[in-house]
């Protein structure tokens, strides 16, 4: 018998890491506004969700649409986009790195694959169906 297993899959390069997650949240600050912006994503079979998406602050290319709502300090909305096969994720030296965040904790991007400089793309994916027995 076997059991599918939720998780995500990283990767940059060489470098792989997988985490056995259903949820999570990509969190940034912009480079210009240095405001946050965070997203949330869910695993539908093969895709991501990006379930409710949170800008702190607007300008830059940041304005929430017309339908956002703001609740703590965060403009909340629900994004309009399809579900998505993978992000393409580009650490760079110039700006901060990205956050994930699951299960109550967030930790660098550049931590969560093993790179020890920001630069390259981190590809992130639902993993293909695991199994167990």
């Amino acid at each position: 018998m076997s059991l599918a297993v939720a998780a995500i899959c990283l990767a940059l390069g060489a470098r792989r890491a997988s985490l056995p997650v259903d949820r999570f949240t990509l969190a940034w600050t912009h480079s210009v506004e240095k405001t946050g912006w965070q997203e949330d994503y869910a695993l539908r079979g093969t895709a991501l969700v990006l379930t409710e998406a949170r800008i702190q602050g607007t300008g830059a290319g940041m304005e929430p649409p017309p339908d956002a709502v703001l609740r703590d300090g965060w403009w909340h909305y629900m994004p309009k986009l399809p579900p998505l096969p993978e992000l393409r994720l580009t650490l760079s030296p110039y700006t901060a790195d990205y956050r994930l965040c699951w299960q109550g904790r967030c930790r660098p991007l550049a931590q969560v694959i093993g790179a020890k400089r920001l630069t390259g793309v981190v590809v992130v994916r639902p993993c293909a169906a695991a199994s167990a027995r």
